[in-house]
């Protein structure tokens, strides 16, 4: 089912001001606008000569709006600068950053794998839909994948594709040297530049930000600009498999994102792991002081606990059947003593 907008969006340019610069580019910069009544706006800016690459990305959004992994768009036409030198678009704002800013703050660590799989799920989800109504991304990489508060509890994001300004639409021609970054590319682009786009070249970018967020490097090959990816650190053979998939060679053989959903990796229940957030100086300080303290001389502390309760609850007893003793002998006493009367008496 094709996701069209229904009314008009519109943005009140001359209410806001801007809050700061989110982002700048070769293709141009992204600032944060604030409305003083309707919240926050990213502001995407680009030179005047990229106006159809910025009008084609409005196109997606507008054509996949209310679609949870796709960004959305705040205005539903390209706007024009003062002096016509530039023009921008409004978007959502992405509060949780991007990806690529994730990543990077684990400092080389890999994020935990139920995190890895779910952020990887939302992306497949975002792909699908394109890839299903006949777009391709071309240029999916952590800094275009945006990171929105989530909706789950527990769960420290959700992610939604953006930036189509390199995209395919359907029925357009596309050659795979006009894609993306090189270092997310699949190997057909250096074997044959003049080849047609496709879903597969989505799979293999895909894998790409996977290894990215299994702490994963890439290295340049030493012919054409194709770059392999490696790991250092163990992964569980679910994830590996996974990554083969995305990686396979000839791009007839990759899985689509369809497939790719139902895979074990996206599937499984993995134990949720919370998230490395550095400690505080007070608590570092904390962890750090010796885990035993020295013995201090003096007298052994009390039982407390069960413990002192049951030599209670044994004194108790012991002192009740010493009363119980006691009253049979002074009963018995009474009883000779009451028999030696009677004979008397008698």
């Amino acid at each position: 089912m094709d996701i069209r907008y229904e009314e008009p969006l519109y943005v009140d340019e001359l209410s806001l001001h801007t809050v700061r610069v989110l982002g700048q580019g070769a293709f141009g910069s992204v600032t944060l606008k604030a409305h003083p009544g309707l919240g926050l706006y990213a502001k995407k800016t680009s030179s005047i000569r990229l106006k159809e690459n910025l009008k084609k990305e409005l196109r997606i959004m507008l054509y996949f709006r209310n679609h949870p992994r796709i960004v959305q768009a705040s205005s539903d036409h390209v706007h024009l600068g003062m002096l016509l030198k530039d023009c921008h678009i409004y978007m959502e704002y992405a509060s949780q950053g991007n990806l690529e800013e994730a990543i990077s703050s684990f400092g080389g660590k890999p994020l935990p794998e139920h995190v890895i799989g779910r952020t990887t799920r939302m992306i497949l989800q975002g792909l699908e839909a394109l890839h299903t109504h006949g777009y391709v991304h071309c240029d999916l990489k952590p800094d275009n994948i945006l990171l929105f508060p989530s909706t789950s509890f527990g769960e420290p994001w959700d992610a939604k594709l953006a930036d189509f300004g390199l995209s395919k639409e359907p029925n357009t021609f596309h050659v795979l040297k006009f894609a993306g970054t090189n270092m997310y590319m699949p190997p057909e682009v250096s074997e044959d530049p003049e080849g047609l786009v496709g879903p597969a070249l989505d799979i293999w970018s895909l894998g790409c930000v996977v290894f990215e967020m299994f702490g994963g490097k890439s290295m340049e090959m030493d012919v054409g600009v194709t770059y392999v990816w490696k790991l250092e650190q163990w992964i569980s053979p679910v994830a590996i498999d996974f990554l083969r998939r995305c990686h396979t060679w000839h791009p007839w053989n990759r899985a689509s994102a369809t497939e790719l959903l139902n895979h074990p990796f996206i599937m499984q229940r993995v134990l949720r792991v919370p998230l490395l957030i550095p400690s505080p100086p007070e608590r570092k300080q904390y962890l750090e002081r010796p885990l035993f303290t020295p013995r201090v001389p003096g007298p052994l502390p009390t039982p407390i606990g069960p413990r002192k309760r049951q030599q209670e609850a044994a004194a108790v007893r012991q002192e009740a059947q010493g009363s119980a003793v006691e009253d049979q002998s002074t009963v018995e006493q009474n009883d000779v003593d009451s028999k030696k009367s009677s004979s008397i008496l008698s």
